[in-house]
């Protein structure tokens, strides 16, 4: 957190609990819903410290009461902070986030307040669940897998991905700067043309 604040980053999300976890023993969710509460109360502090605004993005309804109220005390208690957006993916999945924005457009149409025809890219990414923020430039998996894993599917759609072998307990400072470093060689076209001035982080996430 520390080092996206001093590289200017604008916002992060973490992927912390997926919502294909579930199928998990219960005796591991059970562990990993309690680290989820000790690392709450322990971070926010730190959190605030840094100017740094914490938001979960998910779906909350099957988390536990006290956790659900420990996630809005958390939310409310950094909201005011503005030198980074750290957001934590808890039960999330990004088939579930393109699911839930079509669910509502349907549910817009069928009100009226829509027609099946104002359906754009626009539109269908303003019921995302981060509609606020740019899509990620930076894509970060680590534990050796290459792949998505259903995070931020339609958001990463341009993303840079970038996949090291280091577990996440060992992905330091180090790591994250080599990552980021990586980055600014690459040349980001978008589906246009190459540029050779296109490269460089601005505002990298994710």
């Amino acid at each position: 957190m520390e080092e996206s604040v001093r590289q200017g980053i604008a916002a992060v999300t973490l992927f912390a609990f997926s919502s294909e976890n579930w199928r998990r023993p219960q005796a591991e969710i059970n562990l990993l819903m309690a680290l989820f509460m000790g690392t709450l109360r322990a971070e926010v502090k730190r959190l605030d410290e840094h100017d740094v605004r914490l938001r979960i993005i998910g779906e909350r309804a099957a988390f536990p009461t006290k956790l659900r109220q420990r996630i809005a005390e958390a939310e409310h208690a950094t909201q005011a902070n503005r030198s980074m957006l750290l957001q934590i993916a808890a039960n999330y999945g990004g088939r579930w986030d393109i699911t839930q924005a079509a669910r509502r457009l349907a549910a817009d149409a069928r009100a009226g307040r829509i027609a099946p025809e104002d359906v754009n890219e626009r539109l269908f990414s303003s019921r995302l669940s981060f509609p606020d923020l740019d899509d990620p430039d930076l894509f970060i998996r680590t534990g050796g897998e290459q792949r998505v894993s259903n995070f931020l599917l339609w958001q990463a759609a341009y993303s840079e991905l970038y996949f090291s072998d280091l577990m996440w307990p060992d992905f330091d400072t180090l790591a994250y700067r080599a990552a980021l470093a990586d980055f600014t060689c690459r040349q980001r076209r978008f589906g246009a043309t190459g540029d050779p001035a296109n490269t460089g982080v601005e505002g990298a996430t994710e």
